[in-house]
């Protein structure tokens, strides 16, 4: 069968499309090969595809019609994904909390004060590290004082330091991960009206919750593979081993390690190490088990790719009750949006950018920087626009229309954010 290249600015529904400039599986669409049956169609192929092959009309009379179970599966499909969405939207959209603290500066005010304790924050936590490695005692004090200073940051704005949050490197996965894990939590205790000394035990634990892993061997922690029973179990020991290691350090208080105790707990009991459940696990184990959970699967690692954070949201909304409980899950989402910073997005104005600020009063509603105007061609200059007051051309409130892949269109959400990316 024959086919023809066409410019997307040139199809028409009823045109049946063949291929497409880019791999299926970078795309929103169903199935491989299907007839234009709308102008949301064409619109979606626009925005994803600078060309694409369509069916010769001499060779190709009518479409290829989509069996009952294949209009099935798809209508199930899309059925689904305005389910999710929806829910997400509803969770996200409706605090349960009347919130307890105020923004007292804006991210550009906050941006120097974040890098300078995430720099001091990162030396510490190698050295950290290094010295759990080598047998020696926890510097205490050292870890109190970052901490400290992350939780006045995180009481004056938040984004700051979620944004530092965002620079992540496989090769060094274990530090980051402590400081992001470290960052999260404090925002969400933030957002769920910790005192400033909760915070400072939280933040504590969250940030020495991974220390056990110093005494797991590196090939077992870095394997690109499944892990055998026996280094599965190996794994596992970094919670005792940690639990340890902070119980003979002086100066660190049973809530912060409750944190590194119970973060692998599950809400139904199927966690570790003491198969806890429900509110057995605790209010600081329930924090640091979400937020461990969320940075892990939104991160890269030797043995998977990490998923948006859009996604993440989604799955850990899948997964409450089971093992998370379900309104800490829902007050997380709130408190990141379901447009977390960082977030590559598609604007119902076909402009591509990304989540830079959020906004704790209108959810939806986040301040995101231009990168792709609606042809693909970069955004000339450095824009940010703010949601709240965007319109389309004709007058439409903008309106995100969905969240992207990382790394589509080539694009690395850090370099959009006021983050020091040699940091």
């Amino acid at each position: 069968m024959g086919k023809r290249k066409l410019e997307v600015q040139q199809l028409k529904i009823g045109m049946y499309v063949r291929e497409l400039d880019r791999p299926w599986r970078e795309t929103p669409f169903i199935f491989q090969g299907f007839e234009i049956r709308s102008e949301d169609e064409i619109r979606d192929l626009q925005r994803y595809c600078q060309h694409v092959y369509v069916d010769i009309p001499e060779v190709y009379q009518k479409p290829i019609p989509r069996t009952p179970a294949e209009k099935a599966v798809a209508e199930e499909v899309l059925q689904h994904r305005k389910v999710e969405r929806d829910l997400l939207i509803k969770v996200a959209s409706h605090p349960l909390l009347k919130p307890v603290y105020h923004d007292q500066t804006r991210l550009e005010q906050e941006i120097e004060a974040a890098r300078e304790i995430h720099h001091e924050t990162r030396e510490l936590v190698y050295t950290l590290l290094e010295d759990v490695r080598l047998g020696k005692n926890i510097n205490s004090l050292g870890a109190k004082k970052v901490v400290a200073e992350m939780v006045e940051s995180v009481i004056r704005n938040p984004d700051a330091l979620t944004s530092f949050a965002q620079l992540k490197k496989k090769d060094e996965y274990t530090a980051q991960h402590s400081m992001r894990v470290c960052i999260l939590a404090l925002s969400f205790g933030r957002h769920l009206g910790l005192d400033q000394h909760e915070l400072n035990l939280l933040g504590l634990g969250a940030l020495l919750h991974d220390i056990g892993k110093m005494r797991v061997p590196n090939e077992i922690l870095n394997k690109p593979g499944a892990l055998t029973e026996y280094e599965y179990a190996q794994m596992k020991s970094h919670v005792p081993h940690g639990v340890a290691i902070l119980e003979k350090s002086s100066g660190i208080p049973p809530p912060a390690v409750q944190v590194a105790r119970c973060h692998h707990e599950r809400y139904s009991g199927g966690g570790y190490i003491g198969g806890l459940k429900g509110d057995d696990i605790g209010m600081f184990g329930m924090i640091g088990g979400i937020v461990d959970c969320y940075d892990a699967i939104s991160s890269d690692r030797a043995y998977h790719t990490g998923m948006s954070a859009h996604a993440a949201l989604k799955k850990m909304y899948e997964w409450r009750h089971r093992d998370f409980h379900p309104g800490l899950v829902e007050q997380f989402i709130q408190c990141m949006g379901i447009y977390p910073i960082g977030s590559v997005v598609e604007l119902n104005t076909g402009e591509i950018g990304v989540v830079v600020t959020m906004n704790r009063v209108r959810r939806l509603k986040p301040q995101v920087a231009l990168v792709l105007q609606p042809d693909y061609y970069p955004v000339p200059g450095a824009t940010t626009v703010d949601l709240t007051d965007y319109k389309t051309r004709d007058g439409r409130p903008c309106e995100i229309d969905r969240v992207l892949d990382p790394g589509t269109y080539g694009i690395n959400p850090v370099q959009y954010l006021p983050v020091d990316t040699a940091a």
